[in-house]
């Protein structure tokens, strides 16, 4: 999300958006997980296709289960002082100007 807030606010006019697929049962999630794999993936086709105005903004953080509604995610990811160094420091590569 960090790294999704940082490009957004550098490249307003590319559309990059986070989106979280719910507790779903994989590898990861593991077998008990509660949200349904189907519809894990259906958030990020209806940001690739929709004219939705949802759908055509950029740095929203959106949730499987709520996607036509964009969440808040933690304060912190939306700091513009961590953005940058977070992404640096998790990718490796500085972001430029």
């Amino acid at each position: 999300m960090v790294l999704t807030f940082a490009v957004a606010r550098r490249w307003p006019d590319v559309l990059v958006n986070g989106i979280e697929p719910g507790w779903v049962p994989t590898k990861m999630g593991g077998p008990a997980a509660p949200d349904d794999l189907s519809l894990a993936p259906l958030t990020h086709a209806w940001l690739a296709v929709s004219d939705e105005p949802a759908a055509t903004g950029t740095g929203g953080y959106f949730f499987t289960r709520n996607r036509r509604k964009p969440t808040r995610p933690r304060a912190t990811s939306r700091s513009r002082t961590n953005c940058s160094a977070t992404a640096a420091q998790l990718c490796g590569v500085e972001l430029p100007p």
